[in-house]
């Protein structure tokens, strides 16, 4: 299930920003992105790909490449006129070679390298569920005024979290979307503070708002409720606790009911519905689906970039911060070249070197994202966590099950939360580290109601503390260094601006 994905963008990746606001183009416009056209799609077992089509903003050439589309053997599934991106079934091997020669089309692409069947995360290892006995346990040693299990959330501790919600917990009049597997909103620490008005199913690009289409296919898709619980599960007495147990969590559902793969259409849809939809803050941990690091040399590649961009983009110029995950290969994502050993991860994966400066990892590495490395109890990156000056934006926990142990009753270095069917469990990865600076985020959205994305970034990047570079990281003790750091105090590879501080955010 854990999809190994970098998230990259930093003020500070400024090549990296030029190039992708250059080459994808325009900014979209403040008016609604709503989908204007839908089309009959596709059946679960069609032999059909899913393409993005995107275009320029135009009513006229929209219409016309819709035409040209057809006449290619295309279906529209949806048109987000208002940024540019049709999304596209079609059979013909040729289809997308064809649209990229119609007039007004700026890139297209196959969104899948398999046929459609019946949209990867960012945590690293299986959930580890707490027993009845173990949170008996952890409920035992609870001081007043915690939570039943809060003694089990160093995390909170970590980033000063408990003292945050005396002063602070959050306005509930800040939402964050969790773009993920689904959340379960009918868990007793989510519940309350559950958005149903700003939640969606925008699997297959379309975006469905029936009550209960944003909650997981199976209790197995418990990504997102975990990250929904880290950021706002409610201080009422039940379980665990929120950074910003104060602010709404939405859920906007784009895993795959079966692969649980996270397909670009279904991403550009969840952040055009976020920012239709009044969202401030949204948390993505995941990368998109088929290709861990899209290349700009590759036309398929190039369209998925595009399209997603466009439409994060979107939502940023409508008041939404977006922030990701960095992804838990332990890569330096600002090395010369990488090797992806994992793309396409729906067919049969290719071994490939990439260099990660021109081809993107997304939606991390777009620009405006803010990037969220992982650190452990002892506030050094984890293990797992991949890394990058000029890459990370910031840093917040995500756990350490190896090196960074700490002394809570359970004696678990990973982070515990919310999970489907009214459980808890604990998961470790930057999938956990991003909710953490999203709930940080939303703090100071709830202090600063009138804060643009930009000024939020610039305020979560403020209130960080910043440990700066390790004298050594050989974690393991073999006497080689597992990573280098690059940086100062100030902003490093490891932690970018420093680890979220959710006490200064309030004050």
């Amino acid at each position: 299930m854990a999809h190994l994905r970098p998230r990259h963008r930093l003020a500070l990746a400024v090549p990296v920003v030029l190039s992708l606001t250059a080459s994808l183009g325009f900014l979209p416009g403040a008016a609604s992105a709503a989908p204007l056209t839908t089309a009959e799609s596709t059946t679960a077992d069609s032999p059909n790909l899913a393409y993005v089509v995107n275009t320029r903003t135009d009513h006229h050439t929209i219409e016309s490449v819709k035409k040209a589309l057809a006449d290619a053997g295309g279906t529209v599934v949806v048109a987000y006129e208002k940024i540019g991106v049709i999304v596209a079934h079609s059979a013909n091997p040729d289809f997308g070679k064809r649209l990229r020669a119609v007039r007004g089309v700026q890139s297209a692409g196959a969104t899948r390298t398999a046929p459609l069947t019946a949209a990867g995360t960012t945590d690293e290892g299986a959930v580890q569920k707490l027993s009845a006995s173990e949170a008996a346990k952890v409920t035992r040693a609870a001081t007043a005024g915690e939570e039943p299990l809060e003694a089990d959330q160093w995390d909170l501790r970590a980033i000063g979290a408990d003292k945050a919600a005396e002063i602070n917990p959050g306005s509930s009049k800040v939402t964050v979307a969790v773009i993920d597997t689904g959340v379960d909103d009918t868990h007793p620490d989510l519940a309350a503070n559950f958005s149903a008005s700003q939640s969606a199913n925008c699997v297959g690009g379309k975006a469905d708002t029936s009550p209960g289409a944003w909650r997981p296919a199976n209790a197995d898709h418990y990504h997102g409720t975990h990250v929904a619980g880290e950021i706002a599960a409610a201080r009422n007495g039940i379980g665990v606790a929120g950074v910003a147990p104060g602010v709404k969590v939405a859920g906007i559902k784009v895993a795959d009911p079966v692969s649980e793969l996270f397909y670009p259409e279904s991403v550009v849809c969840a952040f055009v519905f976020a920012a239709d939809h009044g969202v401030e803050i949204t948390n993505n941990s995941y990368y998109v689906d088929p290709w861990l690091y899209n290349c700009m040399d590759d036309p398929d590649q190039r369209a998925i970039v595009d399209a997603v961009n466009r439409a994060q983009l979107y939502a940023q110029h409508k008041g939404t911060l977006n922030l990701a995950s960095a992804g838990n290969s332990a890569d330096d994502l600002d090395a010369d070249a990488l090797v992806d050993a994992s793309s396409p991860d729906d067919s049969t994966a290719v071994e490939r070197t990439v260099d990660p400066h021109k081809c993107f990892d997304v939606p991390t590495q777009l620009p405006g994202v803010v990037t969220v490395s992982a650190t452990g109890v002892q506030n050094l990156k984890s293990y797992y966590s991949s890394y990058g000056k000029g890459v990370i934006d910031i840093a917040a926990p995500g756990g350490d099950r190896l090196y960074q142990i700490p002394d809570t009753p359970s004696k678990n270095g990973r982070i515990l939360s919310t999970l489907p069917n009214n459980q808890y469990g604990f998961l470790q990865g930057t999938s956990m580290a991003s909710p953490h600076a999203a709930g940080v985020a939303a703090l100071l959205k709830s202090t600063h109601p009138r804060a643009t994305p930009a000024q939020l970034q610039a305020l979560l990047k403020a209130q960080a503390d910043n440990p700066g570079c390790p004298a050594s990281y050989d974690q393991d003790g073999d006497g080689t260094q597992d990573a280098i750091c690059k940086g100062g105090t100030r902003v490093n590879g490891f932690y970018g601006f420093g680890i979220v501080n959710a006490l200064k955010a309030v004050k």
